[in-house]
């Protein structure tokens, strides 16, 4: 083991070297131009010399794309002597990746549907087959087909009607989050008119198999409106069945899960309402079921002739009320699951004679029942000390089946059958890792940070454990902490490639996620968000402590909001950590909350607060990364960004790029990487995913100086 960290040192040494001699050669970055505007905000005066590349027209302008184009071009010119390592860590990845693959097939009505993916194809075919398998495959629609000379789709959603006769889809070709509605007549084949555009994700049918119901966005990207398409008529005669005017509030449609109600939910991060109608009267209209309440959340679910409502309502972590559907209203609600301030409860789902609870303890989920019948509660059991469990796809409300999704560190994705009657678990499928790969050869674990208000922050990690042991390694360290979004452990082939080489994988489970609760939340948002950026260092120094790592070997990424978090932990620790990626980060902070015109930023105030009001103003500003760069020495850093990117604007990462290469005192790496045919979610399709991770770990290879 001594013999092999000696190795990795001097490997590491002589890449440093190399890179040294490199960037010597290579030639300056493009540099921005200094237009500056200036805004003055509670007394304070804020200069953005970089604001030109924000531009204002829908047709980006030729400045603006020719700097974008110059970043990208140098960032090739940096990177090109990874190329060949690049290539070998696609093959690699893509080697251990079962490319015909099947999905465990599920029973919905007289079908079973399942998806499949071949060999060379980027994106799934979705297919059914009768149950009684007397007729061959159906082919229902392929993704391919409808990608094909399109350097981005995304197929947003796939929902059958009730009869399974029509199959309505959403497709998205740009990355911006737009998408349109499109219909297949699964008796033809063929596709109808009916097309309706600028909508979300969000579709549900009626029960009356010709109505479907679908969201729409305002300027800002809010959904804001619910309208009801009747198939065969014009989408611009469309009625629209709810609109709500808060900006702060946005609006989603489902259909409960015995198919007897539609729900229409609006909510703001803190509080939410709902409308109901019975599914098989589409023309009906919508009646609240409870008003409003600021900071009171409340989710509706059926099992006839009981309703429950999930609601956080003198419960931190959430309890469960129950009635009856001839007594709705808040009156007779009794507790059927009351608040257990040690225990979340994330969701619940209900079955015809079983109410099944996900929730959260110490961190980890878990997976209970109570048969409603008995009210006997029957708790899961996992055996792992580090997983994640959620549940599966379960279209049948009347069966005696649950199907749920397992993975760890170590284990990858499993899907899992268990029957309510015997106890009993099935595993129906593992999802397949070509190659010698065996979970035996690596240990996962959980840790604990002391934090510097004296709490305890968990950290999940896994290592290879014949290539680790007693000293420092190599590790990718990785968070994100907001929005109550749990960084839950998962298994991805992809990391194979780190821990292979002797990296250590950690995940900080910081503030500003839910793994510990509601007030995990809450304690690392608003005006406590630096609780996330605190509990991260000391995660990072932690492990250090501890003999994980050394800061010289240490690399750390975070996208979105997560990217944030890399900017603010930059700033505040920059010699902590050797090389970092944030990946599509939200850093521009304030300057964006000062703009209610971009998307998402009105109904983001009870996250980040209204800068509006100094407090929130001065918070926000003492920790925004754009803001808070200076002129000392930073670690190496990759940055990237969507150009069509509706959720953090592709301004952000290159004004912050610009801004540090002006001000930075070092000569360590600075890259932006822009994909020009995408958005938040980088590429589409799944060999082009595998190629930007390629590009990701090659970056870090080429700092930390593991190449074998």
């Amino acid at each position: 083991m001594k013999i092999y960290f000696f190795i990795m040192i001097m490997i590491t040494i002589a890449a440093n070297s190399l890179f040294a001699e490199v960037s010597r050669k290579l030639p300056k970055p493009p540099k921005a131009k200094k237009i500056p505007v200036t805004t003055i905000k509670h007394g304070v005066k804020l200069v953005d010399n970089y604001s030109w590349l924000r531009d204002q027209n829908e047709k980006k302008s030729d400045d603006v794309m020719n700097y974008l184009k110059a970043e990208n071009a140098y960032t090739r010119k940096v990177m090109k002597d990874t190329e060949l390592l690049q290539e070998q860590l696609f093959n690699e990845m893509k080697a251990r990746m079962k490319e015909d693959d099947l999905s465990v097939p599920v029973k919905k009505g007289k079908y079973m549907y399942y998806s499949r993916t071949e060999k060379d194809k980027q994106y799934p075919i979705y297919c059914r087959r009768l149950v009684d398998n007397s007729k061959p495959e159906e082919i229902l629609l392929d993704e391919n087909e409808l990608a094909k000379g399109k350097e981005f789709f995304d197929c947003g959603t796939i929902e059958l009607s009730s009869n399974e006769d029509i199959l309505a889809y959403t497709a998205d070709f740009d990355g911006d989050e737009h998408y349109s509605l499109h219909f297949i007549d699964l008796k033809s084949h063929k596709a109808l008119p009916d097309v309706i555009e600028n909508i979300t994700t969000n579709i549900e049918w009626a029960e009356d198999n010709k109505t479907i119901f679908y969201t729409i966005m305002d300027e800002t990207t809010r959904p804001y409106q619910i309208k009801r398409h009747l198939l065969g008529t014009d989408p611009k005669n469309d009625d629209i069945v709810y609109e709500e005017s808060d900006q702060m509030f946005a609006c989603s449609i489902f259909k409960s899960r015995d198919k007897r109600f539609l729900s229409i939910t609006t909510g703001s991060t803190t509080t939410t309402e709902e409308y109901l109608l019975e599914a098989n009267n589409p023309t009906g209209k919508f009646r609240l079921f409870a008003p409003r309440k600021q900071d009171i959340e409340y989710y509706v679910s059926f099992q006839h002739p009981y309703v429950y409502i999930t609601t956080n309502e003198n419960a931190l972590n959430f309890k469960v009320m129950r009635t009856t559907e001839d007594k709705l209203e808040k009156k007779y609600w009794e507790e059927f699951i009351p608040h257990n301030e040690n225990v979340y409860i994330d969701s619940i789902a209900t079955f015809e004679n079983y109410v099944v609870i996900t929730e959260r303890e110490r961190g980890l989920q878990t997976l209970r029942y109570i048969d409603v019948r008995t009210n006997e509660s029957i708790n899961l059991p996992f055996a792992e000390a580090v997983y994640s469990v959620s549940l599966g796809n379960n279209p049948e409300y009347k069966t005696d089946k649950l199907r749920y999704v397992y993975y760890s560190l170590t284990t990858p994705e499993s899907i899992i059958d268990y029957d309510f009657n015997t106890g009993l678990s099935e595993l129906k499928k593992r999802r397949e890792v070509l190659g010698d790969f065996d979970s035996r050869n690596y240990v996962s674990e959980r840790i604990f940070a002391t934090a510097d208000d004296g709490t305890q922050i968990p950290i999940s990690l896994v290592y290879r454990k014949d290539m680790w042991g007693n000293g420092a390694a190599s590790m990718y360290l990785t968070a994100y902490g907001a929005y109550g979004v749990s960084s839950d452990p998962y298994f991805a082939s992809v990391f194979l490639s780190l821990l292979d080489r002797g990296y250590v994988y950690a995940i900080a489970h910081i503030r500003g996620g839910q793994e510990m609760g509601r007030k995990w939340y809450n304690d690392g948002k608003l005006l406590n968000k630096k609780n996330s950026f605190t509990d991260f260092i000391a995660c990072a120094e932690h492990l250090i402590q501890q003999g994980y790592t050394k800061a010289q070997y240490l690399a750390i990424e975070g996208g979105s909001a997560g990217g944030l978090l890399m900017g603010a932990v930059v700033n505040m620790r920059p010699d902590l950590f050797r090389v970092v990626v944030a990946d599509v980060p939200f850093v521009d902070v304030i300057n964006t909350m000062l703009d209610p015109s971009l998307p998402l930023t009105v109904g983001e105030y009870e996250e980040w607060g209204c800068p509006e009001d100094k407090k929130y103003f001065d918070y926000i500003l003492s920790y925004s990364p754009y803001d808070n760069i200076e002129a000392k020495n930073y670690p190496n850093i990759l940055v990237t960004a969507g150009l069509n990117d509706p959720r953090v604007s592709y301004w952000e990462p290159a004004k912050y790029v610009a801004k540090l290469r002006a001000m930075k005192t070092d000569n360590n790496m600075l890259l932006l990487k822009t994909n020009m045919n995408a958005g938040h979610s980088g590429a589409s399709g799944r060999y082009d995913y595998l190629k930007e991770v390629a590009f990701t770990y090659a970056f870090i290879f080429k700092v930390l100086g593991t190449y074998y």
